[in-house]
């Protein structure tokens, strides 16, 4: 058995940096810098509050940071283009100065994106899979940034035949983003796939496609980050509605395990310290038993 079969192994391209993938799972901070983020809005708003917390969490075994001006949980506010910059610009280019680590922007309006790029950012994480702005993807492509294309149950909610299973929609809606990036010339290596958590799906249909990573990542064409962590599906696990913060990461750091074990290639997290021992315990095992 080979530890990378029929998920990604290989170097994931992303502007100026790199990332190596297949010899242990990757950890994807997350850094909101909205004041009404469902899980820690306003905390790290203040650039200083911004550039401590993302040294933090490179102390805890971060591998890239995933910055973040705009909410999108179920209740968020959409914000314009202008607020968004105002929002993560002034930390992004303090953190881009100290620290040589891939830097994501969480942004799905290529105006944003440009920018960012522009001040150093090497992934643009898009919840809508370059299809809620058709210059996002010559934008990325244009600058050699990575991308993360996310398959969303919200878009084209009605546009699917009954009954179809939500993880053979996502392998289908996910080839279309992918389409798109491979026409605006963006290579196979600079894109992952993200299957969506929580985005417009039940809890079961969340469980499907954390079952079905190893497809969502076409059997190892691209990487895929998993991302659930603090979300209502985590709580299926942490106790409820009523779960503590602490409870809840405890719970994405068994997620975390989960998903490394089904074909994740990286997580993205707010407690990186307690998914980084989870995915440790996992890697000392599957990367090096399945090399025998």
């Amino acid at each position: 058995m080979n530890a990378t079969d029929g998920r990604f192994s290989g170097i994931y391209r992303c502007g100026l940096r790199s990332l190596e993938m297949g010899k242990k799972t990757l950890i994807m901070g997350i850094l909101n810098l909205t004041p009404d983020s469902f899980s820690d809005g306003g905390r790290y708003n203040d650039k200083d509050a911004a550039v401590d917390r993302c040294a933090v969490m490179i102390r805890e075994g971060a591998d890239c940071i995933d910055i973040g001006g705009e909410a999108t949980g179920p209740n968020s506010v959409p914000v314009s283009a202008e607020e968004e910059l105002e929002r993560i610009m002034p930390s992004l280019e303090a953190i881009r100065n100290r620290f040589d680590i891939p830097l994501s922007v969480d942004t799905f309006k290529s105006e944003v994106a440009r920018q960012a790029i522009t001040a150093g950012c090497d992934i643009i994480n898009d919840i809508t899979g370059f299809k809620g702005d058709p210059e996002m993807a010559k934008t990325v492509a244009d600058s050699g940034a990575g991308c993360v294309l996310m398959f969303n149950c919200r878009t084209n909610g009605d546009d699917f035949p009954a009954f179809e299973p939500i993880s053979r929609r996502a392998v289908r809606e996910l080839t279309e983003s992918i389409e798109i990036a491979r026409k605006a010339g963006i290579a196979d290596d600079m894109i992952m796939t993200d299957p969506g958590i929580g985005f417009g799906t039940t809890r079961a249909q969340d469980a499907e496609l954390t079952c079905s990573l190893l497809s969502l990542g076409f059997q190892g064409k691209h990487p895929v980050l998993y991302a659930a962590s603090r979300k209502r599906f985590t709580r299926l696990f942490a106790g409820g509605d009523q779960a503590t913060e602490m409870q809840l990461d405890y719970a994405t750091s068994g997620l975390s395990f989960t998903a490394a074990s089904v074909g994740a290639s990286m997580v993205r997290v707010h407690n990186v310290a307690a998914s980084r021992m989870a995915l440790d315990n996992f890697d000392s095992t599957f990367y090096c038993f399945s090399n025998f």
